[in-house]
């Protein structure tokens, strides 16, 4: 269960944080170890000088997908919750709503569709010239392509991409979420 957790904390860090998709994508292009071989440290990055900031309120696209993630969904307090005192049905019971709650998001935002038609297992050729942001190759990947290979995940695409308009103020740039306020 941790793993999945950790998962989706990567998922989000990956795709909000440029410096950490970054260092992952170091970690990940790392040859695996040999058995008794050790795996290098990566260096820590140096702190960049701070970019001057536009005095206009600007919007982060990431912050405007979070917060439809938490609007339709409570993708958010669902992450915060500390889940130790839930058990592993009230869990999956709070998970299966935002999960359909979030695929309908999905959809209606960016229309998600595979990149290949073959089901995972199947096989594929990879051909000459191909976009490394397409195919992620692993195995014995040898000489040049064409390569052929089974389909292990088909990949996303996203058909389009349609995130709501924010029109708040500079102050509420980085609210992912409001103050709800019962007034009695």
């Amino acid at each position: 269960m941790r793993r999945i957790w950790l998962a989706i904390r990567l998922f989000f860090l990956v795709l909000f944080k440029g410096e950490v998709a970054r260092r992952l994508d170091e970690v990940l292009s790392l040859p695996s170890p040999a058995a008794g071989q050790t795996v290098p440290k990566l260096e820590k990055p140096k702190p960049a000088a701070a970019p001057v900031r536009d005095t206009k309120p600007v919007r982060s696209e990431a912050i405007t997908l979070l917060a439809a993630l938490q609007r339709e969904a409570r993708f958010v307090d669902f992450i915060q919750e500390d889940l130790g005192g839930y058990t592993d049905a009230q869990i999956g019971a709070a998970v299966r709503d935002m999960h359909r709650q979030c695929g309908k998001l999905l959809e209606r935002l960016f229309a998600l569709r595979p990149l290949c038609s073959q089901a995972e297992g199947e096989m594929i050729e990879v051909p000459a010239g191909f976009d490394p942001a397409c195919f992620h190759l692993s195995g014995r990947v040898d000489g040049s392509p064409p390569f052929r290979g089974r389909v292990v995940h088909p990949g996303w695409e996203a058909t389009r991409c349609e995130l709501p308009v924010w029109t708040g103020g500079a102050g509420a740039a980085r609210v992912v979420a409001p103050i709800e306020v019962e007034i009695q």
